[in-house]
């Protein structure tokens, strides 16, 4: 994959979980990058280069506006959201607010400022409960809670500004992220995460009881969920290779970012008690709303259309790396 041209980054959410390692990988690649994030679930420590920081809400235009203007980018990658799919389904409003309205209000400013270049964080869960349980792009959208409503009528507004401006856009339909950076310097901060890697870790470490399996009536083989787990540091590898793709005259698209296999719960489980070493607590506990039974990508087009090549396709790799960096943070705060 070719280097992306040096140019300004706006990233919003940059300094978030999956946000923080896409700058550190645009700042890697030679990238001049400006974060703006109301830190309400990011942490200005995830910025480890000392990439500036303009802290600000999404919900505030004229503030928003004002930085795409005062940078003069061209490229915005947008990160924040909301994003826990169980949550969304008690306070549906919440979503709408953060995810659909805020990216109204960012596309806006991006039209008025002229930006070409926009990158979408999206999601898998704008496909519900997939047939078979694995989700091309061309499968029908059909989202199950309001997280994923929320993420798909952001999509359809992406595609009607587009069309009506001129900029080009790619949205990356991701599947479940996990992992952290490799050499341990970020990851997960969110102490209240719901990510099963990071609650299992938790557990090995004695943060947390134990670990809930939250259903083990699906129509899975073990009865549990399963969801196609992607490495952090492949999914941030993906923004740049969207961008270069986008900066190089590409089509706007929607992209899914996953491997094309999937884990169960109990397998997650077992491979962090391997790790580990340690045979921590697990629970059963009913379903949550809004969990599909399956859900896997059909992982082709990432690879044909933007030459992406993954490194971390391995869940015994995924989980080590997150457990490092849990352990780290775990003696951290002690």
């Amino acid at each position: 994959m070719e280097v992306c041209s040096v140019s300004v980054i706006l990233v919003t959410g940059g300094a978030g979980y999956i946000g923080s390692h896409v700058v550190r990988q645009l700042f890697e690649a030679g990238h001049e990058v400006v974060v703006y994030d109301n830190l309400s679930t990011g942490s200005a420590d995830a910025l480890i280069h000392g990439e500036r920081l303009i802290v600000g809400d999404l919900a505030d235009q004229a503030k928003i506006r004002e930085a795409i203007r005062e940078t003069g980018c061209k490229s915005v990658l947008h990160f924040a959201a909301a994003i826990i799919a169980p949550e969304s389904v008690h306070l549906p409003l919440k979503y709408y607010s953060n995810n659909t309205r805020n990216t109204l209000n960012l596309l806006q400013a991006c039209v008025e400022q002229g930006v070409e270049r926009f990158i979408f964080s999206s999601t898998a869960a704008v496909y519900g409960m997939p047939e078979g349980g694995s989700a091309s792009e061309t499968s029908a959208t059909a989202p199950i809670n309001p997280y994923g409503t929320s993420k798909l009528m952001s999509e359809w507004m992406l595609r009607d500004a587009a069309f009506a401006h001129g900029f080009s856009y790619v949205a990356l339909r991701y599947f479940n992220v996990a992992g952290a950076d490799p050499k341990a310097r970020m990851g997960q901060r969110t102490p209240e995460a719901t990510h099963l890697i990071k609650v299992a870790c938790q557990a090995g470490l004695g943060a947390r009881d134990g670990v809930s399996i939250f259903g083990t009536d699906y129509a899975t083989p073990d009865g549990t969920g399963i969801r196609d787990y992607i490495h952090i540091e492949d999914l941030a590898s993906a923004h740049l290779a969207a961008l270069s793709y986008l900066e190089k005259g590409g089509s706007s698209d929607v992209i899914n970012v996953g491997y094309g296999a999937g884990s169960s719960v109990r397998e997650v489980i077992r491979v962090v008690k391997e790790v580990s070493g340690v045979n921590f607590k697990v629970d059963e506990a009913p379903r949550r709303p809004g969990d599909p039974d399956s859900l896997v990508a059909v992982a082709d087009k990432i690879r044909s259309v933007l030459g992406w090549t993954p490194k971390y396709d391995d869940l015994h790799t995924i989980v080590a790396d997150a457990w490092r960096w849990e352990k780290k943070l775990f003696e951290s705060r002690r």
